[in-house]
């Protein structure tokens, strides 16, 4: 295999994308051809804004001529907090990690972690403070690897009243 190589996605890649999405979600376990092709249709109305104003910001990964793998960086909106560690930080978002998918034939190559150290290092270059994400099972043990630590957070599902 040739070297793993890292390129910045543009707008022409956002089919490649939601079709990476859809696949992370598949092999989380959800099936249903008709909520999964409802999820690429609203996954692509939100992506395709963001990717334009630099608010999502997709990392490639190729080997061999084709693509092995890909993830995004979210610049999800944060309510200001105090950052001691950085008092210089001006706010911006909070570089949310997410959409990570790697191709079956590149799996186990180190692909991932490519990505998820490329979206670190961008993060550190334009001076955040911290990244997030949410962990698959699959994925949780390449983030603990690259440094990441386990968070609280509580949630609540809000159920839809049914009509009567």
């Amino acid at each position: 295999m040739t070297p793993l190589k890292t390129r910045r996605a543009a707008l022409r890649d956002l089919e490649m994308l939601v079709a990476h999405r859809r696949g992370m979600w598949f092999d989380m376990g959800y099936k249903n051809k008709a909520e999964l092709e409802a999820a690429d249709k609203v996954y692509r109305r939100w992506a395709k804004p963001r990717l334009k104003s630099g608010k999502l910001i997709g990392f490639i990964v190729e080997a061999d001529g084709r693509v092995a793998g890909s993830g995004c960086l979210w610049l999800k909106p944060v309510q200001p907090v105090p950052v001691p560690s950085r008092p210089g930080f001006k706010g911006g978002g909070q570089p949310y990690l997410l959409s990570m998918y790697t191709e079956h034939p590149f799996r186990g190559k180190g692909v991932a972690t490519k990505i998820v150290k490329e979206s670190v290092r961008w993060a550190k270059a334009k001076g955040f403070p911290r990244m997030t994400l949410h962990a698959s099972d699959m994925g949780k043990s390449i983030y603990e690897k690259l440094g990441f630590k386990q968070t609280w957070e509580m949630k609540l599902e809000l159920k839809p009243k049914r009509n009567r």
